[in-house]
């Protein structure tokens, strides 16, 4: 491979909306908030069983978000989870101008 076969190419900052994925906003809201529910089991070195146990939700709640299987999440649950686990989620929302798909532009 040569420097010539490489091409660079710069992400939005959502690799759900870098892959077209239809709900690439909500998908990427999950997965930040599923990291930060992460992040807090593995600072208090917490397994599933034992988060489960703290929190009363169900273990396997726990092992879905460890392993990145949100489709079955709601934002509005991860946020439950995250508020068990004695966390506060703060938003900042930002509106931008979304360009029309190229495909609708015929």
């Amino acid at each position: 491979m040569t420097d010539d076969d490489l091409v660079l190419v710069r992400g939005s900052g959502n690799v759900f909306r870098d892959f077209d994925e239809p709900e690439a906003d909500l998908d990427q809201a999950r997965a930040v908030v599923a990291a930060a529910i992460i992040g807090v089991l593995d600072r208090r070195k917490l397994g599933v069983r034992a988060a489960g146990k703290a929190t009363g939700i169900a273990a396997s709640e726990f092992s879905r978000i460890r392993n990145g299987r949100l489709d079955r999440f709601t934002l509005d649950r991860l946020i439950t989870i995250l508020g068990a686990l004695d966390r506060q989620l703060q938003v900042r929302v930002a509106v931008d101008f979304r360009p029309p798909a190229l495909s609708a532009l015929g």
